[in-house]
Order: structure tokens, then sequence, then C-alpha cells
């Protein structure tokens, strides 16, 4: 990454080695944030760069899933943690809550890559004793100078020993990944708008409209590197899935998710989803683990 100039802007070459670290990723193929300057101390703008086609964001031939719009925010604003508000990288970074919303515009495919612009402003930072963070995050997005989404975001982070306290025996990722359930049977890929079963992430039940989440730990997008617990994309792939599934025999997609984050999804437990369709345009998803919610989210679909 390049030193901020007089201005205070910076320039991150995303297939730079120190990239893949700051976006949390170890297969720098995976690094979607081309590069980043400052506006303000609490304004930047993060530039993703698209692919064509990518390998799980992609299930469509015409259309980006809405994940890749959220995989996107997730890099942006780990970036900005430990460049623009010098966050440790060695602390942890969580969801409390993620609003979004894209266009099918925006999402869709092209013949090359496309730029798109995160616009962020960082509305609330607060730093706590002991070093964690708590920061609430307004986003953006701008594609080919049109705007084509929004989101609006709050996340913590913790030093290695507050986190270490909070998680008690949940804290080592191998070794939770060592307790982790195997993946269980896959959900019908056509149902999920899927075409590999290794892209599904629920599990049939015999409840209607109710899955087992189901983990691949080898699954080289969603844990691309271990972890300690469920991570929040995979919840929210989760939700992503259900509410296609739910939309049948309607063919929908989802554009918006209101999701709140209220505790930690272990591996070595097994996670319920539920939906609930409230109307032809909303779906209720419920995750839940031990009879307790741990995420839930309001999913806005759109006919296709």
């Amino acid at each position: 990454m390049t030193s901020p100039n007089v201005h205070g802007s910076a320039v991150l070459h995303s297939r730079q080695p120190t990239a893949r670290q700051l976006v949390r990723k170890v297969d720098s193929t995976e690094v979607l944030v081309a590069d980043w300057r400052s506006v303000s101390d609490v304004q930047h703008v993060v530039t993703t760069e698209w692919p064509c086609a990518h390998s799980f964001y992609t299930a469509d031939p015409e259309s980006h899933t809405p994940l890749l719009f959220t995989e996107s925010l997730r890099q942006a604003l780990v970036l900005l943690s430990h460049t623009a508000f010098d966050i440790p990288l060695d602390h942890r970074l969580g969801w409390e809550y993620i609003s979004s919303t894209i266009t099918g515009e925006g999402l869709r495919t092209a013949a090359e890559p496309a730029r798109v612009e995160l616009h962020i402003t960082h509305t609330t930072v607060n730093r706590r004793r002991q070093g964690s963070s708590r920061m609430t995050a307004e986003v953006e997005a701008v594609r080919d100078g049109r705007p084509v989404g929004s989101a609006q975001l709050r996340y913590t982070s913790y030093p290695e020993a507050i986190y270490r306290r909070v998680r008690g025996h949940y804290a080592n990722a191998a070794d939770c990944c060592a307790r982790a359930l195997p993946p269980g049977p896959p959900a019908d890929p056509a149902l999920v708008g899927r075409r590999n079963e290794r892209d599904v992430v629920l599990s049939p039940t015999d409840r209607a409209r109710v899955w087992r989440l189901r983990t691949d730990l080898t699954h080289p997008v969603l844990f691309d590197h271990p972890h300690d617990h469920i991570p929040g994309m995979v919840l929210l792939e989760a939700f992503d899935q259900a509410a296609l599934a739910a939309g049948v025999p309607h063919r929908v997609r989802p554009l918006s998710f209101d999701t709140v984050f209220n505790r930690y999804v272990e591996l070595n437990q097994p996670c319920l989803i539920e939906a609930d369709v409230l109307d032809l345009s909303t779906v209720k998803l419920v995750a839940t683990q031990n009879d307790a919610v741990a995420a839930s989210a309001l999913v806005t679909v759109a006919p296709i």
C-alpha cells in the first residue's frame, strides 16, 4: 500500500501481499478492494472491482448475488478500520447490525470487471478503554457514475485479550474447527438459487420453511481461513438462500437485508434457519441456536 499523500489520500493495490491481511482474506484472488482515498477523517471512498463472474457470488450468468455487495462492504470497512482508524491487525471485528440494499441493475454482470465506489461516512467512532472500539458507518454505492446501493452498519473491534475473555473456550479457531459438526445433506440447489451442491448452506428438515444451517469448512470462499464461530457472511448467505426457497414457486431476487446479530453462532451446535413470508416482497428470517435467537433479518425480494 502506498503512503498517504499531502492531501490525505492513499492507494491500495489489490495484488500486493499486504492487501489480503487488510481485508481478512487468505486467497488474494478474493480481494475485491482496488484502491481507497480519504475525503476527511471520517469520510472515505473505497473502490472495489467486481469480476465478470465470481466463483461463488455469481450464481446466475446475468446477475451477481447481493452478497457480493455485502462482501465488498465487509472488506472496505475492515480495510478502513486498520488504515484510516489505526485498529491493530490482531483485533477481532464483528457486526452488530447491517442494513443494505442494492438494485438489480447494480448487480448485473458485464463483459468487463465493474468498478463500484463505496462512499463511506463513519457517523460514530467510539474508542473505549482497554482498546475496544464501536463504529457506525453509512455507505452509498456508485457504479458507472450512478447510485446503485446503500448500507448502514454498526460493528465492534476487540483486542485479542478481551476477545478471548468474551469467547472463553470458544476462542481458539483451530479447536473450534476440529469440533465442528459435519455438513448435512444439501437442500436442492435449484430451490436456493444455486447450481452446485457445495455452495448450498441449508439442509432440509421435516418442517416447512425451516432448515438446518449447513457449514462446509472446506468451502474456499465462505471459509477462506479458520474461524472460531460461524461468520456473519455465512448467516447472510443462509438468509439469502432461505428467502429464495421461501418464494417458490415464484422466482425472486433478494435485494435488501435488515439484519441484526445478537450472539455468536457456534460451529459445534446445530443452528436452525426459519423463514416467514410476510407478504409478496418481504421475508422474515431467524437463526436460532440452543433455542436462542442468534441473528434475524427482514429481506426484501423483487420478482424476476
